[in-house]
């Protein structure tokens, strides 16, 4: 389970960082690397459809302390985002002024702020379950 939801952030990241890079660009419609921005939303859509549940299922695994709470807040943020990214998929040309307000959107900022979060949660469980990667 930690394995998972370290790719799941991974790919929700990645396409964070691949959508600032696309939105400079300034382009009024997908242009040559459209397909792959599609592939990046479309792993990140992916990513988040079970995000909390897997994440729980993490903190349960752990015996962390109380997180509860938190997967309301955290499914509810993925919920919002997914909502979001499904929408600027649904489009027939994605420009980058378009990409550009996906990623001012609160809903996809409040969600990378859980995102790194989790991650620094869940470092004390990579080390234990992986010490050598610490070197």
């Amino acid at each position: 389970m930690l394995d998972d939801v370290r790719q799941r952030c991974n790919a929700i990241e990645e396409c964070y960082e691949f959508m600032l890079a696309y939105a400079a660009q300034g382009l009024p419609g997908e242009g040559g690397n459209g397909g792959q921005l599609r592939q990046f939303l479309k792993r990140a859509v992916d990513a988040l459809a079970g995000l909390a549940q897997s994440y729980g299922a993490v903190a349960r695994d752990g015996g962390m302390g109380s997180y509860e709470p938190f997967l309301a807040v955290l499914d509810r943020d993925a919920n919002d985002s997914l909502a979001a990214l499904r929408m600027v998929l649904a489009q027939p040309s994605i420009s980058s002024q378009l990409i550009d307000n996906l990623n001012a959107s609160i809903h996809l900022r409040a969600l990378l702020t859980d995102l790194f979060l989790i991650d620094e949660l869940i470092k004390p469980q990579q080390v234990a379950a992986n010490p050598a990667a610490t070197n």
